[in-house]
């Protein structure tokens, strides 16, 4: 097993760097995307997860690809996408945006003041060890984060991930502190959660655990399920995983 934050310190340094008082990060390419009804996307190299069935396993930790990009390059790229496609949101995908903390703060503030709303899809390990992370996010009024948890449960989060037990919780943490950074739920953060091996059982213990944190947190939970891309049923082949729910491309 391995501990996603320590992971975290190890993987940084490959992905991020501070030139000029500048903090770049990785990228490894940029896109339009149906996604969001319609979104301008950048995927980011470096992850402090391994999840078994990542869409992104090709990429996400190949250190020797991509580029670095200051804020204002890696902008003007989304923001030539969003132009195009007539888009009014952006994100950072494939690996862990939360990486570069600096680095996702400043893209923020840029997509902020040309009025796009900028959602961070995360999964939270890093905002649920410091508070001051989500408070840093809240501060932006054009923010939605999109905590994306591995599993409904303890159990199936090491199964599916082989990190340590203890991180799982990270993710139930993350929701607090951006809840209690003042982030509305539902409208500026919500709750995604992988139920292709998930239980009803559960599901609904989850969802408990989610109203003890804001009851609105229930109501937009984005349930998601395995994509059956061919190199994705390779993985789940390898590990020996069966989904119960699934999706063909």
């Amino acid at each position: 097993m391995y501990d996603p934050l320590k992971v975290a310190e190890a993987v940084r340094p490959k992905v991020t760097r501070i030139v000029s008082g500048v903090e770049e990060r990785k990228y490894y390419r940029f896109r339009g995307g149906r996604w969001y009804g319609g979104i301008a996307s950048a995927d980011v190299i470096g992850c402090n997860m391994d999840c078994k069935f990542c869409w992104a396993w090709r990429f996400k930790n190949n250190y020797s690809l991509g580029e670095f990009l200051p804020p204002s390059k890696a902008y003007k790229r989304l923001r030539r996408i969003a132009v195009k496609g007539g888009y009014g949101m952006m994100r950072l995908t494939g690996g862990e945006p939360t990486l570069s903390r600096r680095h996702l703060l400043d893209l923020i503030s840029l997509a902020e003041k040309d009025g796009y709303l900028f959602i961070v899809e995360t999964n939270g390990i890093l905002i649920g060890d410091d508070p001051t992370y989500a408070m840093d996010l809240a501060r932006h009024r054009n923010v939605f984060v999109r905590v994306s948890f591995k599993g409904v449960s303890e159990e199936e989060f090491v199964k599916l991930t082989g990190a340590v037990p203890e991180a799982f919780n990270l993710q139930f943490r993350a929701l607090q502190n951006l809840v209690s950074a003042g982030l509305m739920p539902g409208r500026q953060v919500m709750a995604a959660a992988m139920i292709s091996f998930s239980s009803e059982r559960d599901i609904a213990e989850f969802l408990m655990r989610l109203s003890d944190i804001d009851p609105g947190l229930v109501d937009n939970v984005d349930w998601e399920v395995v994509i059956m891309y061919p190199h994705v049923r390779k993985l789940l082949k390898k590990y020996g995983l069966k989904p119960r729910r699934f999706v063909n491309p």
